[in-house]
């Protein structure tokens, strides 16, 4: 009785959302390039699990997709929405990385023959986290959890891929462990766009589910990318490039120091968690929910490196 119950409540709510996928907001930023913005919020069943960003670009002859959202209803809607803008056949589904607000949503898009991409370490973190995904956020997303399937990918990145959508090429490249052990950005250079995924955080504060020095050092070589917009994991839809990895940039120094800080006048991890980055507190949103666990995450990495 209560799976049904469940599942009914979860026929409704994607019900609700499939009436309103025409409404479901994707904009062109650049010919060719479409972008879902999502919330600055943490994942509800009230909000479908639309937290994070998602992209698509068209080619002459395919479309790629880049993240599907937190929910199957996501996952649909933005399916829906993007049949509006083209008929040209979905040919890959990238991931980038393995968090639940950027693949939840894989399931929607299961049957459509896409090819399903993402970093080589991928499949490893989808075995070793989906379980517990799925199983922790039943209480954040309710009924909408039962329609959501771990779908790994079947090509995976090591290094940089180039996929070919007729006439347009897209890059993939994957990093060493930074915001996470399988981030993965893609850049289209027939328009300058890069979809960083969550290594670029804009307006949302950084979240460190990696290594904080690795996200340093991504974020440096980043800047190197030739491209003149990006797509970040969360905040707006799009920004000026580079200039957008500055604040971000800031935030995990502060942090950094703060910890180097701790660590060498012997304070604690509790204390070094609660303080360290304070000083960034008014520039971020949900600056409470993942400020002392990335300085947490980040004391241990330093505790054992030499400064």
């Amino acid at each position: 009785m209560l799976q049904c119950t469940r599942t009914a409540l979860a026929i409704a709510l994607f019900c609700l959302v499939a009436r309103s996928a025409g409404a479901f907001d994707l904009n062109e930023v650049a010919p060719g390039v479409f972008v879902h913005q999502g919330q600055l919020a943490l994942m509800t069943q009230e909000n479908s699990g639309d937290i994070a960003n998602l992209g698509a670009i068209v080619g002459e002859k395919a479309v790629a997709v880049i993240d599907t959202g937190g929910s199957a209803a996501e996952g649909r809607a933005f399916l829906a929405a993007l049949q509006q803008r083209t008929t040209k056949p979905l040919r890959y589904v990238i991931n980038t990385h393995v968090h639940p607000d950027h693949i939840f949503g894989n399931i929607a898009f299961r049957d459509t023959g896409a090819l399903f991409v993402g970093h080589k370490n991928l499949p490893r973190a989808l075995a070793a986290r989906g379980p517990h995904y799925l199983s922790s956020f039943r209480a954040a997303l309710g009924p909408l959890i039962d329609e959501v399937a771990l779908i790994a990918p079947t090509l995976t990145v090591d290094g940089v891929t180039t996929l070919d959508l007729g006439g347009r090429s897209i890059e993939l490249r994957a990093w060493r462990t930074a915001h996470s052990d399988a981030d993965l950005t893609v850049l289209d250079a027939a328009s300058g766009t890069l979809f960083a995924g969550d290594l670029l955080f804009l307006r949302h504060v950084p979240v460190v589910d990696g290594s904080l020095l690795g996200f340093l050092a991504v974020v440096d070589e980043l800047r190197r990318i030739d491209a003149r917009r990006v797509v970040p994991g969360h905040g707006p839809a799009v920004a000026p490039w580079p200039q957008a990895l500055d604040a971000q940039a800031a935030y995990l120094q502060r942090l950094t120091r703060d910890l180097r800080a701790a660590i060498a006048a012997g304070e604690s991890l509790g204390a070094a968690a609660t303080s360290a980055a304070q000083s960034e507190k008014s520039a971020w949103s949900l600056f409470h929910d993942y400020n002392v666990r990335n300085a947490t995450a980040g004391f241990a990495e330093l505790e054992w490196d030499s400064p």
